[in-house]
């Protein structure tokens, strides 16, 4: 390992993932913790893997290598969950189980493979077709499952494969969630056992007024074009409706006004019944619906409303034993924790994410600090009360007693994740992920009148003595994203990689980012350009001022990935005289080429405020570039389109302004090869030095 690079273990470790313990589910005793895991941090083969709480000790269940499919050919549904859901693993990448977690479900090279977690045995069900997302019924006897379209059960004992909902035509699946609640609602789930097993409930998309994209490989020219159905930014969305499949056969439509909330943000089936989450397209209007599982009929539990947008929590609605609604609400400059309507959490703490339900209790994560979020729990008889105590990003999962607790903290390399249960000793789910070979040394600031939260990396030795140092600004700085924060993630070794090399190193967080509450995010809307850039530039003079002579003003240059990557070549196209060079990855540079929630959350319907998306687009800036400018793209990338970026060359071009392109053959939104991963970052590393070299 003393050989290593940063850029090559990154690479290699599919940064820092592999080895690390993910997904932990707690058995209804509380007596287990089922996990994803692989054998080594190089070790892309995630296994399933069982904690005893009680000893301490773990157990192998399942491992692909053993079972002999971990080469077999992944389903094309397969493929583009692991996408959406940023999975570089292979393997067994999810799995879900039963009430008690003794029977596990998961699918292995199109295959469904079940797993008595309690005895260790791993049995292959046949099935009808490929298998996607199975998830056993409540008591394990069933197993449902997406096939070729159709939702479909099987018996856990092999038996009785059939099809409970088949497509009616090449654009319609039952049981997939469509491409705009995967991406931008947090929904990737699409069919929910009831209680009692003997029903569903099923999200039927039909995919057809979509717009039909083609995606190819200019690498490999006589292969076909991949058909994206992708719902640009004031185009038609899937027809998602929702419908209640019995075991028997039969089928019940679930009814709302679906002209008027086309969206489905999240749905579930709990012990008072199927429920169901609705928004409206200019996304001001949220409905909670209580579904009557008799005939589908739907009565409202709840609406919200906001003139800007209704922000959705992830693991949002949900409802606690006693049938009460947990929501949220966005009061003055707090986003709240919500029991049937009413504010739970104090002023100044922004909910960010709702992990789960058991009983009356709540658990959620929340942010005093925006650079920290810690793990909560909410009681009607003891109110809200922190679960962690040390800086950093906290998250978790309780059922029976047990809660596993993962903590990314400043002082450890990678996540940390603690079994307690009463009476127990503190257990671990152990961690192989490698140790990085440099330490980031981040330091935080605040700056300027707004208190912009930031991180400075310095070279290691760097003396005032020394001089002033060139400045890459690192940022992401768009809503959904945070970087300068307490948690010692991979993109803080990026940076301190860099400020190795001799840079300052400046990430930081401006308006329209996570965690500052619902007034700060909302800052970006009609214009996701001028607050983030206006941020960026703020933030590089603030620092310059708060350290002089430290950093050279005339050598400033900037990085960035996706909206990193926008914000990136926004910042020479429009300030070439604080910019003096940027690589944008990824970069969306036609607001009008992204889908339609995410896109027109913050910008609204195109036909009606076609001067926010002119704004906000880079095409038109083309002819002020003159400063150097490297755009890199991933060809397959399927959420960013490559046209993005090959549109803002060819505007360059015309308009005769140099600039460099890289475009990465087979790469998707994040590169995953290792040999493209390592030598991007070489290759931006060399660009940023020819392009400040004075």
């Amino acid at each position: 390992m003393p050989t290593d690079t940063l850029p090559r273990q990154l690479a290699r470790t599919r940064r820092f993932s592999l080895g690390a313990p993910t997904h932990p589910t707690v058995s209804a005793d509380g007596r287990t913790v089922l996990f994803l895991r692989s054998r080594a941090g190089d070790d892309p083969l995630t296994r399933l893997w069982a904690l005893d709480t009680d000893s301490g000790e773990e157990r192998l269940i399942a491992d692909p290598a053993a079972l002999g499919d971990a080469g077999q050919d992944v389903p094309e549904a397969e493929l583009i969950r692991r996408e959406r859901a940023r999975v570089s693993s292979s393997g067994i990448t999810d799995y879900a189980t039963d009430a008690t977690a003794r029977l596990a479900a998961f699918a292995l090279g199109g295959a469904l493979w079940l797993a008595d977690t309690a005895d260790g045995t791993v049995r292959r069900i046949p099935t009808a077709t490929e298998v996607y997302d199975p998830r056993p019924d409540p008591a394990g006897r069933l197993v449902a499952y997406v096939g070729g379209g159709a939702l479909r059960v099987v018996g856990a004992d092999g038996t009785g494969d059939r099809a409970l909902a088949e497509p009616e035509g090449p654009e319609v699946t039952y049981g997939v969630a469509d491409h705009v609640a995967a991406e931008s609602m947090y929904r990737t789930r699409a069919h929910w056992w009831s209680p009692d097993g003997t029903r569903l409930l099923v999200a039927r998309v039909d995919n057809s007024p979509v717009c039909r994209l083609h995606l190819a490989d200019p690498a490999h020219p006589a292969r076909p074009p991949r058909v994206l159905r992708y719902p640009l930014a004031g185009t038609a969305n899937a027809d998602v409706g929702l419908w209640l499949l019995g075991l028997d056969g039969t089928r019940t439509e679930v009814r709302w006004d679906r002209t008027a909330f086309e969206y489905l943000t999240a749905a579930g089936w709990d012990g008072h019944g199927p429920y169901a989450a609705v928004q409206s397209r200019d996304q001001r209007t949220v409905r909670t619906l209580a579904v009557d599982p008799a005939d589908g009929a739907t009565r409202t539990l709840a609406e919200r409303h906001d003139e800007h947008w209704v922000e959705l929590v992830p693991g949002l609605p949900v409802r606690t034993g006693s049938g009460a609604l947990v929501d949220s609400a966005d009061l003055g400059d707090t986003r709240h924790l919500t029991l049937d309507g009413e504010p739970v959490t104090p002023p100044g703490l922004q909910l960010r994410t709702v992990l789960g339900t058991e009983g009356e209790q709540v658990l959620f994560t929340a942010s005093a600090e925006p650079t920290e979020t810690h793990l909560w729990t909410y009681d009607p008889a003891t109110g809200a009360r922190q679960l962690s105590s040390v800086p950093g990003a906290h998250t978790g999962t309780r059922r029976a007693g047990t809660l596993v607790h993962t903590a990314r903290t400043p002082d450890t390399p990678g996540p940390r994740s603690t079994v307690h249960r009463a009476g127990r000793p503190t257990a671990e789910l152990r961690s192989h992920a490698q140790p990085p070979v440099l330490t980031p040394r981040p330091e935080l600031l605040r700056l300027g009148p707004r208190e912009l939260r930031a991180t400075l990396f310095l070279p290691t030795g760097h003396r005032p003595q020394d001089g002033p140092l060139p400045v890459l600004l690192d940022p992401y700085g768009g809503p959904a994203g945070q970087k300068a924060v307490r948690a010692g993630g991979w993109s803080d070794l990026i940076s301190q990689w860099f400020a190795e090399q001799g840079f300052a190193v400046l990430v930081a967080d401006g308006r329209g980012t996570p965690g500052r509450g619902p007034r700060w995010d909302k800052t970006v809307f009609a214009d996701i350009a001028g607050p983030a850039l206006d941020d960026q530039v703020e933030a590089v003079h603030e620092a310059a001022r708060s350290r002089p002579g430290l950093l050279d003003l005339d050598r400033v240059a900037i990085r960035g990935w996706s909206f990193g990557g926008f914000l990136a070549a926004l910042a020479v196209l429009r300030r070439p005289d604080v910019f003096h060079a940027a690589v944008a990855g990824a970069a969306p540079t036609d607001q009008r080429l992204y889908d339609t929630h995410w896109k027109e959350r913050f910008l609204g319907h195109p036909d009606e405020h076609p001067e926010r998306y002119e704004a906000s687009s880079l095409i038109g800036d083309a002819p002020r570039l003159e400063r150097p400018l490297l755009l890199v793209h991933g060809l397959a990338d399927d959420n960013v389109l490559p046209v993005h970026t090959l549109r803002l060359s060819s505007a360059l071009l015309a308009a005769g302004r140099p600039h460099e392109l890289l475009p990465l053959s087979g790469t998707t939104h994040l590169p995953t090869d290792e040999t493209v991963a390592e030598n991007l970052l070489l290759h931006q590393l060399d660009f940023l030095r020819r392009s400040l070299r004075r």
